[in-house]
């Protein structure tokens, strides 16, 4: 099998992209006083690539029927999606630092019917895989080419119903969906393996049927090989599990559970933000 690679400007401009994607997230949370930042951060290097580099999406088609979709099932860390939509262009990035304010389209989770380029409303968390499989067997039965992505956390696949999804996803060999697990390890109230452990997720969903990669999250060069991988599986859906750093480019932040849904101060804002300077 070919190995794909970025090339390395390509690498340098995706990670040039992902440290832009943050310093938003670190602006809109503080402005908003409110957000869930740490999981936003760690899930920013794999929405770059998709938006950037993968996914067959343009926000001046953004109702074309054959683009792919993403349903971001941890809606709680819509300040990553909300700050790659806007670099995409689906709306104005100056409109991020509305974040959860009363009328803003940016709400605290994303909503469908406010803003562009969102597939599903997600914030009730286990959710949208189940939304994502329709999608995906939608795909199939209209004969089209256009694939599926689907990002959980990994505190998420507490919910029993991800587990459900999981099993039909097999059950109807849905290999044109490629679901991410943003595994940082932490939720909010602390260890995934303390609060109620979801490990080993390779093997569990390997006895579900899928097809198992694992990746670093924050590596844009294995991410991407990932997802070439990721789509030459036939007959069965893929899972990366990307292990990732909660709060990933703010060194304050990083492995700290107390920053899953904290805002900083102004103070701190300014130094976060001179540490995500190019």
């Amino acid at each position: 099998m070919t190995v794909a690679n970025l090339s390395a400007q390509e690498v340098a401009d995706l990670a040039k992209r992902a440290k832009a994607i943050r310093r938003h997230i670190v602006s809109m949370v503080t402005e908003a006083q409110s957000g869930h930042p740490g999981g936003s951060l760690s899930a920013a290097d794999i929405l770059t690539l998709l938006y950037f580099k993968v996914m067959n999406i343009d926000a001046a088609k953004a109702d074309d029927a054959e683009r792919d979709r993403f349903v971001l099932s941890k809606g709680h860390a819509a300040p990553v999606l909300y700050a790659t939509l806007a670099e995409k262009g689906f709306f104005p990035v100056d409109e991020l630092l509305s974040l959860r304010r009363i009328n803003s389209r940016l709400q605290g989770h994303p909503s469908r019917k406010d803003l562009p380029g969102i597939e599903m409303s997600t914030g009730s968390l286990g959710q949208g895989l189940s939304a994502a499989n329709g999608m995906a067997l939608a795909a199939r039965l209209d004969g089209s080419a256009r694939r599926i992505y689907a990002l959980l956390g990994d505190g998420e696949l507490e919910e029993g119903m991800v587990w459900e999804a999981a099993m039909f996803a097999a059950h109807y060999k849905l290999d044109n969906l490629i679901a991410f697990v943003d595994f940082n390890g932490l939720q909010i109230d602390g260890p995934v393996a303390e609060v109620l452990s979801p490990l080993p997720i390779d093997k569990k969903f390997e006895a579900f049927g899928w097809n198992v990669i694992i990746a670093d999250g924050h590596d844009l060069q294995d991410l991407y090989r990932a997802v070439a991988e990721a789509k030459t599986a036939q007959g069965k859906p893929s899972v990366i599990i990307a292990r990732t750093v909660k709060g990933k480019g703010v060194s304050k932040m990083e492995n700290v559970v107390d920053w899953h849904g904290k805002a900083p101060s102004v103070e701190e804002c300014c130094t976060f933000l001179s540490e995500l300077q190019d």
